[in-house]
């Protein structure tokens, strides 16, 4: 199973991947139920698959071992040692999220003491990857599996039925980096390409570089500019209701494009001393941040900062230019994920 993967040209054709299930075993029926506690299993597997296919054929070993319970007169574990040959349905893309789940189903040809039967199995899970190479993934598992019994003179011939719960690892071999770096993406399908789309996440018009078109608020590749001013209260860091709705439009905006990571800076105008203009930016900077937060978007990509007046915009000399330098601007700095 290993020699598989370590052929590189196999990866050309095929995405191979080694799988190790370790888990808990718990009998779910008499009389496994009522001879048995709680044990352990674990399966190794190997899947293979075409480049880009949903299904991926499996070969696999598990064992499980239950430790008998006292009171019988036998005190022997029982033990199973079950090759299999299935069949995995999982999706060939990750979600936004890098969550692949995935289901699968399992035929057994199942070893118990002396005995020689069949079995069956099914399982679904999710996993996630895990390290910057992504080459790792990671996640939990639930797995129903059933032995079935011979007719036996003299025993109890009920099948016995097993539940396994426990974390998948999983390694694979898929297509070479230069070929995924080589095909170009459009992950939202607005028929911008990732490379030159400003919101690779969400559909919006090649002549917008990609993003959608929002009736306040202007996705640049640097920034978010406002079509109208924010509003405070007089020498206040309270936001006037007449900006809420440009508010409302940011969150939005945020809310489509989850890459996005937005530094908010607080500009005040030369008029009263630098400590008070510089405390009040810095407020009026963390007011906004709290009215984005609370419509939901997540505070780990938020951050505020106060520039008093150290950055106008235009002269302080007018009451025009001093208008305009108190403002609130957006920065937007973006997540470049290595593939």
């Amino acid at each position: 199973m290993l020699a598989l993967l370590a052929f590189p040209f196999a990866a050309r054709a095929y995405d191979l991947a080694l799988k190790l299930e370790p888990g808990l075993a718990i009998p779910t029926s008499a009389p496994q139920s009522d001879r048995f506690g709680l044990g352990g299993a674990a399966t190794v597997k190997v899947l293979a698959g075409s480049e880009g296919s949903w299904l991926n054929l499996g070969v696999g070993l598990t064992f499980v071992g239950l430790p008998a319970e006292s009171g019988y007169a036998s005190s022997d574990a029982g033990t199973a040692w079950a090759p299999s040959l299935g069949l995995r349905l999982q999706s060939p893309d990750p979600w936004r999220s890098g969550a692949k789940p995935w289901i699968d189903a399992d035929l057994h040809y199942v070893r118990t003491d002396e005995l020689n039967r069949a079995g069956f199995s099914g399982a679904l899970g999710v996993t996630f990857p895990v390290g910057e190479a992504r080459s790792f993934s990671l996640g939990p598992f639930v797995r129903y599996f059933q032995i079935i019994a011979d007719d036996r003179t003299g025993y109890d011939t009920r099948d016995a039925k097993i539940l396994i719960v426990g974390i998948t690892l999983e390694t694979h071999r898929g297509r070479p980096p230069a070929a995924v770096a080589a095909a170009p993406s459009d992950r939202d399908g607005d028929g911008v390409m990732d490379d030159v789309d400003a919101c690779p996440d969400v559909k919006g018009p090649a002549s917008n570089a990609g993003c959608p078109v929002y009736a306040l608020v202007v996705v640049k590749p640097d920034k978010l500019e406002l079509k109208e001013k924010i509003q405070f209260a007089w020498d206040q860091a309270v936001i006037e209701p007449a900006s809420y709705p440009v508010l409302d439009e940011v969150a939005k905006a945020l809310q489509d494009n989850r890459s996005f990571r937005v530094a908010i800076e607080g500009h005040a105008s030369s008029e009263g001393g630098d400590e008070h203009n510089q405390s009040l930016s810095e407020r009026r900077a963390e007011a906004v941040l709290d009215y984005l937060a609370n419509k939901g978007v997540s505070r780990d990509r938020l951050a505020s900062q106060g520039f008093s007046s150290s950055r106008p915009v235009e002269s302080n000399v007018t009451e025009a230019g001093r208008e305009a330098n108190r403002r609130v601007e957006f920065v937007v700095h973006f997540i470049i994920v290595k593939k």
